[in-house]
C-alpha cells in the first residue's frame, strides 16, 4: 500500500484534469483527491496498491488532451485511509 502527494504543474485548470484524474483513480481502485490550488497547479492524493499508485503517475504525465503538463512533483506520505476519490473545491 502506497500513499502519494502529486502536484501537476502546466495547463492543468480549466480543462478537466481533476474529473480525468478521478476516472483514472477510479480504474485503478484508488482514494483520496484532487484539487486545484491558487498557483495553478493540480493537487492530487492518492492512495492504494504500489503498481496503480505507479501506474497514475505515469497517467499524469500524459493527461487529458487539454492539457499540457510540464512538472510532476510526487512525495511519499503517510497511510490517510480515504474511502473514495474525491473533487475537493477551493
Amino acid at each position: 500500500m502506497k500513499t502519494l502527494k502529486i502536484f501537476i504543474d502546466g495547463t492543468v485548470q480549466g480543462v478537466f484534469f481533476r474529473q480525468f484524474v478521478k476516472q483514472e483513480a477510479n480504474e485503478l481502485g484508488l482514494k483520496g483527491f484532487a484539487r486545484n490550488l491558487d498557483d495553478g497547479r493540480v493537487e492530487i492524493v492518492v492512495e492504494g496498491r504500489d503498481e496503480n499508485v505507479n501506474e497514475m503517475i505515469k497517467r499524469c504525465r500524459k493527461g487529458p488532451p487539454q492539457s499540457d503538463i510540464k512538472n510532476v512533483e510526487t512525495q511519499e506520505i503517510r497511510h490517510q485511509g480515504f474511502e473514495e476519490f474525491k473533487i475537493l473545491k477551493m
